[in-house]
Parts: structure tokens; sequence; C-alpha cells
């Protein structure tokens, strides 16, 4: 005998309208030219909501779901409907920039339901994800360290679905703040999605959570950026910021397709983090003094060298915060712009409007500048304009892709500038890379190993300056506390190397010289390479010879 389960079917039948449904929301929402949006799989912004009463949204068959700034994100029923169209009017007169969407009425039904939720949710200030509410401020004092912010997660998903998914981006966000995360990774996979945080340039996990609330997270942080809901093939990037007390941090947006779903990564651009001042860079002292006097002198090119992530930014940075003063104009042309400083004229490059380095070079050199920095020196026309300006009365801050210091003339050669106005021009090339510093609570001193003493002597034996040399006796290793998230480091620091034009150097470059010959010729300048000084900090305990040894290569020096 067959059973009959009513329930059964009529789930089934339920299922079946609402996929009909959805799918006609979809069609209108081409046939006119809207966004189409499903509400019952993403979070709504309570924020949002309270911008139109519950009364004058039922009646005008729409729902405000999300806010940034004065631009909001509105679904509606049928554009054609005049409560509609009044409301939208009525919103664009209170200054409201709407985003309209097309939407099912289960969608609108599951907006209106969230009005009973308003009395418990927090109130955010209009214009970014503001963190500065007690709630919040709550969060940035107890995570400290990776457990703290997996238990409050893992406590936050047993919660009410309503608001728990803001709350989880709110906690992955201020866990990343006071953790001093430069990047968060949310990575979906077969089973699982993956959280980690970028700290000291490495990554870290946090933890795993399930998909479902990935497919939430998805859908806030594409809200928040302004980015495209219904675009699920193709990267997108964008940004919102985030208020923690009085400050302003900015958040860039990546997506990026992959096999289980998309790839999101959230840069955190924190205004603390690029005020170092010159002297806590790690240039040791020799250099230091070099660095001071070059970026005063009154035209020339101050270029620094290194991978993405070696902050170079920074130190361009900082260049630029230690000769500002009233009497000096300086503007920037920069891709994008990371951070804002005060009293510095800062553009951004948007090539999509033509807007290139080219272009701003150009456009910058007719605001009678001082100082002027480039980004990145990326193709011919642009160092052209930047080696000429440097020669007629501007300094010129930039950055070039180069291994080394040595590696800037022969790349700036390869770009068809004229070797026989480079030593002219370019007043010092810098390469750097950041290495992660020994927590001082837990680092351990050892013996130098053996195996270790070998290539620290020959690089110790390779420094050109005696008061430079030090006595290869201990050094240290990391070991792992909590306050240092028991990663045995914590921060980062630079090492540096550079070459000044000088007479000898500028008689090597007229005959188009190999980065050998470029090495070879300024030793006696007695500037430290990055491997001599990285050297150096192991044997000072600033960081381990293991971490040295990721970010450069010690092994050439044992063919010396």
């Amino acid at each position: 005998m067959v059973k009959f389960n009513e329930d059964k079917q009529k789930r089934r039948i339920a299922d079946l309208y609402k996929s009909e449904e959805e799918e006609l929301a979809q069609v209108l929402s081409k046939k006119y030219d809207l966004e189409y949006v499903d509400l019952t799989s993403i979070t709504i912004n309570t924020d949002a909501l309270r911008i139109v009463k519950e009364e004058e949204a039922r009646k005008s068959h729409l729902a405000v779901f999300d806010i940034v700034n004065k631009k909001i994100n509105v679904a509606i029923q049928t554009p054609n409907n005049p409560d509609t169209v009044t409301t939208l009017a009525d919103l664009k007169q209170k200054g409201y920039e709407s985003r309209v969407f097309m939407t099912s009425t289960e969608s609108l039904n599951k907006a209106w339901d969230r009005y009973k939720d308003l009395s418990f949710a927090f109130e955010t200030a209009a214009g970014s994800l503001d963190i500065s509410n007690e709630e919040i401020e709550t969060f940035l004092g107890q995570v400290h360290k990776l457990p703290d912010i997996q238990k409050l997660i893992v406590e936050t998903l047993a919660m009410k679905k309503s608001y728990r998914v803001s709350r989880v981006l709110v906690i992955i966000l201020a866990g990343a703040l006071s953790t001093k995360a430069s990047d968060i990774h949310i990575e979906p996979e077969e089973d699982h999605t993956r959280l980690r945080y970028r700290l000291d340039g490495v990554l870290l996990d946090v933890l795993n959570f399930d998909n479902e609330t990935y497919n939430l997270l998805l859908s806030r942080i594409k809200l928040l950026s302004n980015l495209k809901l219904n675009i699920k093939q193709n990267a997108q990037d964008g940004r919102f910021s985030i208020k923690v007390r009085d400050d302003e941090i900015e958040v860039r947006t990546s997506i990026l397709p992959g096999n289980y779903g998309e790839s999101i990564v959230l840069r955190l651009l924190n205004p603390k983090s690029i005020t170092v001042p010159l002297e806590e860079l790690g240039v040791e002292p020799r250099l230091f003094k070099i660095l001071e006097a070059e970026i005063r002198k009154p035209n020339g090119m101050i270029l620094t060298t290194g991978p993405t992530g070696s902050g170079k930014t920074t130190t361009l940075y900082s260049f630029m915060r230690r000769i500002y003063s009233p009497e000096i104009k300086i503007i920037t042309i920069e891709d994008p712009i990371e951070y804002h400083l005060s009293g510095i004229v800062q553009t951004q490059v948007e090539a999509k409007k033509g807007y290139t380095f080219v272009a701003g070079l150009r456009s910058a050199l007719r605001q009678d500048p001082d100082v002027i920095m480039v980004g990145e020196i990326r193709d011919e026309e642009t160092a052209e304009i930047a080696i000429n300006s440097s020669l007629t009365g501007h300094l010129v801050f930039s950055t070039l892709h180069t291994n080394d210091a040595a590696g800037t003339y022969p790349r700036l050669i390869d770009l068809g500038i004229n070797p026989q106005v480079l030593s002219s021009a370019i007043n010092v090339s810098i390469a750097q890379r950041l290495v992660r510093v020994l927590c001082p609570a837990c680092k351990k001193e050892i013996p130098v190993p053996e195996e270790r003493k070998v290539i620290l002597d020959k690089v110790i034996g390779s420094i050109f300056l005696e008061e430079n040399k030090v006595e290869v006796k201990t050094i240290f290793e990391p070991v792992g506390c909590e306050k240092c998230n028991h990663q045995g480091f914590k921060g980062r620091i630079g090492i540096y190397e550079a070459i000044v034009t000088d007479a000898a150097l500028e008689e090597v470059i007229k005959m188009n010289p190999s980065e050998r010959e470029i090495r070879k010729a300024t030793r006696p300048q007695g500037i430290l390479t990055m491997e001599q000084d990285g050297v150096l900090k192991v044997l000072r305990g600033v960081t381990s010879i293991s971490e040295l040894e990721r970010v450069v290569n010690l092994e050439q020096y044992l063919n010396l």
C-alpha cells in the first residue's frame, strides 16, 4: 500500500511556486533592465530598513535592504506601481541615491519580516559600517588572540539566523584589527569555508565554518562593497569603510571566482600601520644618514624597488612625511591611493577614464609641484617623463619592480632611458624586503649551529667596512607565547640596501652594465646589501636566520 505524504507534497508544491516566482522576477528584471536580487539568501541591513517605515514599505511594495553612505539598495516588485514610484522619488528628494533591484513577493516578505528585529539590532552611522558602538568596543577588548575570535564566531553561529551574519562579519573585522592583520581571506571549499588572516606577511588559519554562512557573508560583503550580486563568474573589486572610535579604516574587497564559490579577500588599510617614522623602518645608521640627506635635495630621483608587499609604499610615505612643510607642494599619482596624507595632494590613476600614470604625471607638472611621487614606473613614457622631471628642478619619488638596487639601472635602460642621463637623474636606488621581528617576550638565545656558522661567517666577511662587522657567536630562535599568538614573531621590520650615484657608477653606467658590474663598482660605497643587513639583524636578535632565508638568498655568499 502506497502511503501519501501530504506535508511532503505541499512542500514540493511550495518549492515549485517559489522557483517559478523567482524565475518570473528574473525575467522581469531583464525586461525592465534592472538587477535581480533574492532577498531570502542575503543579509538584510537593519539600518537600511529604518529609512522607510514598515507601513510605507508594504504599501509601496519595496524594501531598502542595504546602505553605504547615501547610496541605498532598494528591492521592488514592479517599477510601474504608483506608490513605488512615489517612494523612490521621496528617497531621491531626501538625498539618497537608489540602486534598484527586481525581486519576488517572498523576498519582500522576508525583508518586511525583519522589521520586528529592529529593536534588537544596533544602529550604525550612515556612511560606513560603524563598529564604534558599545558591542564592538567589547569585541575589540575581547579578541586579542586567534582562539578568542574562534570562540566568538562559533558562539554567534549558534544564534538566531536573522542577524548572526552581520555580527559574524563584525567579529571577523574586529579580530583582524585587534591582531593587526593586513588581510582577511574567506575561501569556500567543497564542504566548508576557510577563514584566514595575514599576520606579519604570513597567512594563518583562524577557523572553518559552514558554506551556508559563507553565502550570506558573500552577499553582505558584496552589498557593502557596492558589487553586483548576480555576477559570479567574473572577478570584482570594491571597497567600504569601517569606523573604530575616531579612526576610519578603508577595506578593499576583491572577489575571485573559484571551484567551489567566490574567494573573498578583504585588505584592511589602517592609517596607523602606515605612520611609521623613518627612524623605525629598520634602516641601518650609515644608510639612514645618506637617505636623510638625499630626500632633502631640491631635485633628482629616489627609487625604491622590491616585490609587492615589501613595504615600498610605507618607505615612500615616510620620506614624504619627513620632508613635508607648508613651504613645499607635494603631489602623488597612485594606483590606488592606499592611505590619505594630510597636506599632500593625492590623485588616483583611473585607466578606464584615460587617467594613467603618464597623464597624471603631465598634469601634476602643470601644478607647480616641488615633490612628485609616482606610484610605479611601468613603461617607457612614464620613465621618460619622471626622469626629465628629476632633471628640471623636481624631487621625484617612485617605485620599480627589480630584485635589488643594482637592477634599477639596467631596468631603466631596458625601458629606453638614455644611459647618459641616468647618473644625473637618479640620486639613490633602494631595495628592500620585510622580515618578521622575533617576539621579545619569548625569543630564545642559542649558540650558532655549525651548519649555519659557515654561511654567517661568509656574509659578515663580505662586509666592506670593518666598523660594521660583528662576531658570529649566538643567534635567537622563535618560541611562541600568548603575546605573539604562539607564532614566535610580532611585527615586521625592513632590511635594506642602496646604491648612491657617484663618479665610479657614472662611468660604469655609460657602458650599459650588468647588475654584477654595478655591484662591483659601488662596493666601495660601503652600504650594506640586504643579506648583510639581514644577517646583522639576526646576530642582534631582531629576527631569526630561518625568517631571513625566507625572503633573501644567503646561499649565493657560499661562492664568494
